[in-house]
Order: C-alpha cells, then sequence, then structure tokens
C-alpha cells in the first residue's frame, strides 16, 4: 500500500526522500517493526479476552504430566499471528505481485482451517476438533489452487530457459526437477500440506513452533532477496528470479510476528497459537518454497519440523506393525521430555538445531 501510495511522490519536489520506500530492504525491515509492534500492542487486550470468555486449551491426560498445569491457557492466539503477517504485508508489500498475494492468501485460507478446527475443539467442545480428513480436503484444495495458477500464469519474472514445473536441487547448481504438468501439482500439494501438518505437530511446547518458524522465514527472507537481487545472484551463480525479491516482505512479516508472538508465548507462555497459527505459518512457508523454487531447501532449513512428523509417522508405523513404539512419545520432543529433558531445555536445543540447519541452508549457495 505504502508501495503504491507513498512512493510515487517522491517525484514532487522536497519529497525525494519517499524513493527510499522504493527498496525492497527498506520495506522488509519495517514489514517486521510493523508485525512486532502489531503483537505487542494487540497481544494483551487478546490474552485478556481469551481468559474471560474462557478459551482455553485443553491437554490430554496421556501426554507430560508436566503439562497438565497449562490446562486453561488461552489458545486460539494464531488469530493474532495471522493479523500481523497480513497487515503488514499489505502495507509495505508491492500490491501488484502476484507471487505476495499467493503467500498470503495460503497463509489466511491454513489460517482460516485452522481457527475452525480451534473453534469445534475449544468452543463447541468436539475433543477431535475438525475431523482429520476435512483438514486435508482443505489443505489439498489450497495445493491445487496454488499449483494450478502457477502452472497456467506463470510468473512474469521467470526465465525463458526455467519451465514453471521444474524445482532446483541443492548443491547441484543448475540441476533441475522436472516433474511435468501432471505430477507438478501433486508436488505443490505434497510441499504445502506436509510443511503445514509438520508445523503443527512442532507446536507441543511453549515458544518452540514460533521460534523454529522465526529461524526459517529469515533464512527464507535471504534467499528471496539474493534470488531477486541481479548482482547478487549473478555473484552467487544462481538462477535470477526477478519477482521473489517482493516475497522478502512477506517472509520479514512473518519473521516479525512469529517473533512478537514468542513474546507472549515463551515458556511459561500467556496464549498458545492453536492450529490457527501453526497450519497458516507451516502454509506460509511450503508456499513461498514452492514460488522460489526451493522446496528442498524447506527440508534442510525445516529439519526439525521434518524429524517431528517423522517421528509421528514412525511412531504410528511401528506400533501398528509391530505393536510396539520406537519413541516414548511422539511427536519427537514429547520423547525428549519423558527422557528427563526440561521443557526449556528441548525448546533451546531444537532452536540451536535450526540455526545451525538454517546456515548449512544458506551455505549451499557457495557450496554449489
Amino acid at each position: 500500500m505504502f508501495y503504491e501510495w507513498v512512493y510515487p511522490l517522491h517525484q514532487l519536489p522536497g519529497l525525494g526522500a519517499l524513493n527510499v520506500f522504493r527498496y525492497i530492504t527498506f520495506r522488509s525491515a519495517y514489514a517486521a517493526i510493523t508485525a512486532l509492534l502489531l503483537c505487542y500492542l494487540l497481544g494483551p487486550p487478546m490474552i485478556r479476552w481469551l481468559r474471560r470468555v474462557k478459551l482455553g486449551q485443553k491437554v490430554r491426560a496421556e501426554g507430560p504430566q508436566s503439562h497438565l498445569a497449562k490446562t486453561g491457557t488461552p489458545t486460539m492466539g494464531g488469530v493474532l499471528i495471522v493479523a500481523a503477517i497480513a497487515i503488514p504485508t499489505l502495507l509495505w508489500g508491492n500490491l501488484h505481485s502476484r507471487s505476495v498475494w499467493l503467500a498470503l492468501l495460503a497463509t489466511l485460507w491454513l489460517g482460516a482451517l485452522g481457527f475452525l478446527d480451534d473453534y469445534l475443539r475449544v468452543v463447541k467442545g468436539y475433543p477431535k476438533g475438525l475431523l482429520g480428513r476435512w483438514k486435508l480436503v482443505g489443505q489439498v484444495l489450497l495445493g491445487v489452487l496454488v499449483g494450478t495458477v502457477l502452472l497456467v500464469w506463470p510468473e512474469k519474472g521467470l526465465p525463458a530457459w526455467l519451465a514453471p514445473t521444474t524445482t532446483h536441487v541443492p548443491f547441484l547448481k543448475y540441476q533441475l526437477i522436472d516433474f511435468g504438468r501432471w505430477l507438478f501439482v501433486p508436488f505443490v500439494i505434497l510441499v504445502i500440506t506436509g510443511s503445514s501438518n509438520a508445523v503443527n505437530l512442532t507446536d507441543g511446547l511453549d515458544g518452540l513452533a514460533a521460534g523454529l518458524v522465526a529461524i526459517a522465514a529469515l533464512t527464507f527472507a535471504g534467499i528471496c532477496y539474493l534470488g531477486g537481487h541481479l548482482k547478487f545472484s549473478e555473484y552467487l551463480n544462481i538462477t535470477h528470479l526477478a519477482y521473489s525479491g517482493e516475497l522478502t516482505v512477506f517472509c520479514a512479516a512473518v519473521l516479525g510476528a512469529t517473533l512478537g508472538f514468542l513474546w507472549f508465548n515463551c515458556h511459561p507462555a500467556d496464549v498458545f497459537m492453536g492450529d490457527t497459527g501453526s497450519l497458516a505459518l507451516g502454509g506460509a512457508l511450503g508456499t513461498v518454497a514452492v514460488l522460489v523454487k526451493r522446496e528442498f531447501w524447506l527440508v534442510l532449513v525445516g529439519g526439525v519440523f521434518v524429524a517431528e512428523a517423522l517421528s509421528v509417522m514412525i511412531q504410528v508405523a511401528s506400533f501398528k506393525l509391530w505393536g510396539r513404539r520406537v519413541f516414548r512419545m511422539s511427536p519427537l520432543h514429547h520423547h525428549f521430555e519423558l527422557e528427563g529433558w526440561a521443557e526449556s531445555r528441548v525448546v533451546l536445543r531444537f532452536y540451536i538445531i535450526g540455526a545451525l540447519l538454517a546456515l548449512v541452508t544458506l551455505s549451499t549457495f557457495k557450496l554449489q
């Protein structure tokens, strides 16, 4: 909005300083700051309201006993996260960018899906909330929409030699995988669905999902900016995607929103994000990865999310096939809790792993 309305005014006498609104770095920084401020300002009254109407978390009796004390902690705080992403993106982003709109659509879509799940579970009292199959239908429909749009209307900044159905391979320069017209949309569905569910499974400890998403969002902000900057992409000898630079603003908004929410979500948490936040954040990361054709980088930077999701799949498969469990409890963070790690220690160590994976992800641009 500012880019559309304020930047053109720099041509007027005495208003040349407004030219700064042209720069992605400036708008990204202030998108993150705006998201942080929104969380700081809106967080306390929202938490007070959630407590007043008694929209509290229901903790599973079979979970770690230390979590029983969290019963009644306000949930559905993901509404704050989604608002803190959408508003700064609309204020500081280039509204002519189709990629920004797709990323924002995915965030709002999955945020609404998660909100419905939280509403049914917390407000209506349905133990399972929105049934898994209907949640999956919503995720698949979003993947179909995003994949079809990218297939039918490829981005204008896409190089002529790069097909819209291709993706890059980490560590291998200019090595591409072309999924073709028939496999591309299923691949997009897999990425977005897998990403949103993985973050959802990770959201089980105070601050864990929010902090790890912040690390991933910062990493993807760097990826988007480097790929969208002609000189940097030439220097690094990576594919230049002119449109990806504008996604830096969106990633910065995600970064600011998760850090702002973390202020209230760190241990002991004042509020939980619920599925409203976790599904939206996971979908945002997955959609950005698809848009910049770095889907496999998502596996690297989101390695903790992948491990959490795999731990659940391994646990379920092992129990059904052999009648025994591999982990003391899944997802993985609960296993370490039952091993005697304090909750704060699990979160901090997972942060460290996430930061190391982020560095490895960024290093691939020079290792290729």
